[in-house]
C-alpha cells in the first residue's frame, strides 16, 4: 500500500473504527486512542512525530494510512492586520481562509466547500464552480493553521470561528457538523461552541435539521432583503427557500434550541436601502429573538453593486433600533487584499500555480 491513493485517510475514521483497524493489525486497541489524541488534540500531521508510539508501529501506520493535511499556499497581510490565506488541499484544490484580528478577539473565517453552487450576485465565491465539499479534517486544519498564525503574528490564540468563507455550510452539513464536533470536543481542540458561528444563505430544510440536532453554536442568516422579489434577484436560493419558508424554519430552530439568530444585511445603494426595506426587515425580525448586523458591501469585479451612503445606512439602522431591534454596524476588514466578506475567490492563475 505504498501508493498514497491506496492508503486509508486516517482522519476519516472514528475512534471506534480506528480501534478496529488496530486490532486487525494485531495491535492493542489502546494504541488507537494514543494515535487519535495525536491527530485531534495535538493536531499532528506526521506519524514520525508521534513520540510515544514505537518506531515499528509508526512504520506500519505510514504504510497503511495517510494524513491529508492542508497547507498554506500563500498569505497576504492587510493594512488593518487581517491575514488572508489560500490553502492547498491534498488534491491541489485551493480554498481561502482569513484571520481577522480586533482589539477584543481573534477570529478565523473558514471555508466549507471548494467553490460554491449558490450564485449570490454580490459574492465572488458565487461566481466560481463548486468542485467539492471539504472534509471535516480540512475544515479543522484551517482552524489549526489560522490559530498558529494568530499566536505567531499577534501573540494571541484564536477566540472565535466563523463559517463564512467559501461555500454554503448547510450544503455540506454532515462534514461541517463533524468538524465542529472535533473543534469543540474535549478530545479535540476543546473550544466552546458559543464561540462558533455558522452562516447560511438560507436552506430551510437544513435550518430545521440544526434545530433537531439542538446545536449549541450560533447561527447567522445572510438575508440582505426581507422582500421575496428583491431577494430572488440577488440570491437565487430564495426561489426555493422563500422568506416564509425561512421564517418557519427559524421559528422551529428557535423552539428547539432557544438560540437567538443573527441576520446579516448588506445595504446596496438603490436596491434595498430605503425605509420601506427597513420596515420589511423589522417585520421579519419579529418572528424570533435576533440581532441585525449591517455590513458593508465589498466590491467585486463581477458585479456593479455600490454601498449605500452613510446617511442612508444610519437612517436604516436608526429605524431598526427604534423598533427595538439590536442593530450593529460592521466595518469591513481586509478589503484592500480582497479578504473581506464576499470577496473570497480563487483566480485561474493561482489554480495553475498550485497544480504545477
Amino acid at each position: 500500500m505504498n501508493n498514497k491513493k491506496d492508503k486509508i485517510d486516517i482522519r476519516s475514521l472514528s475512534l471506534e473504527a480506528l480501534q478496529q483497524q488496530f486490532i486487525s493489525m494485531d495491535e492493542k486497541g489502546f494504541r488507537a486512542k494514543q494515535v487519535y489524541e495525536w491527530l485531534w488534540e495535538k493536531s499532528c500531521i506526521s506519524f514520525d512525530a508521534m513520540s510515544n508510539i514505537s518506531k515499528e508501529l509508526r512504520t506500519k501506520l505510514d504504510e497503511k494510512f495517510v494524513i491529508n493535511d492542508v497547507k498554506i499556499h500563500t498569505s497576504q497581510v492587510s493594512a488593518d492586520k487581517t491575514i488572508k490565506n489560500s490553502f492547498i488541499l491534498h488534491d491541489t484544490h485551493l480554498i481561502e481562509g482569513v484571520l481577522i484580528p480586533t482589539t477584543d478577539r481573534m477570529t478565523a473565517c473558514v471555508s466549507s466547500q471548494v467553490g460554491c453552487s449558490l450564485t449570490c450576485k454580490f459574492c465572488a465565491t458565487g461566481y466560481m464552480e463548486r468542485k467539492r465539499n471539504l472534509n471535516p479534517d480540512e475544515i479543522y486544519d484551517q482552524v489549526v493553521l489560522i490559530d498558529k498564525q494568530a499566536r505567531e503574528n499577534y501573540g494571541i490564540p484564536l477566540s472565535n470561528i466563523v463559517y463564512m468563507g467559501m461555500g454554503e455550510p448547510l450544503l455540506n452539513y454532515a462534514n461541517v457538523m463533524k468538524s465542529i464536533e472535533r473543534i469543540t470536543s474535549e478530545d479535540g481542540l476543546n473550544m466552546s461552541p458559543k464561540r462558533i458561528t455558522v452562516s447560511t444563505a438560507g436552506i430551510a430544510k437544513m435550518i430545521c435539521k440544526l434545530g433537531d440536532d439542538q446545536v449549541k453554536f450560533n447561527l447567522a442568516l445572510s438575508l440582505h432583503a426581507a422582500n421575496d422579489e428583491k431577494r430572488n434577484a440577488i440570491m437565487p436560493i430564495n426561489e426555493q427557500n422563500s422568506l416564509k419558508a425561512l421564517a418557519d424554519a427559524l421559528k422551529y430552530y428557535y423552539a428547539k434550541t432557544k438560540n437567538a439568530v443573527t441576520y446579516e444585511y448588506i445595504i446596496f445603494d438603490g436596491v434595498n436601502d430605503n425605509i420601506l426595506d427597513a420596515m420589511e426587515l423589522a417585520r421579519f425580525c419579529k418572528h424570533l429573538p435576533c440581532k441585525v448586523n449591517i455590513i458593508e458591501y465589498n466590491p467585486i469585479s463581477m458585479a456593479a453593486f455600490v454601498n449605500a451612503g452613510e446617511d442612508k445606512v444610519e437612517a436604516f439602522a436608526d429605524y431598526l433600533r427604534g423598533q427595538g431591534i439590536n442593530t450593529n454596524l460592521r466595518r469591513s476588514r481586509g478589503k484592500d487584499i480582497d479578504a473581506a466578506c464576499g470577496q473570497l475567490a480563487i483566480n485561474e492563475n493561482e489554480k495553475e500555480v498550485a497544480k504545477a
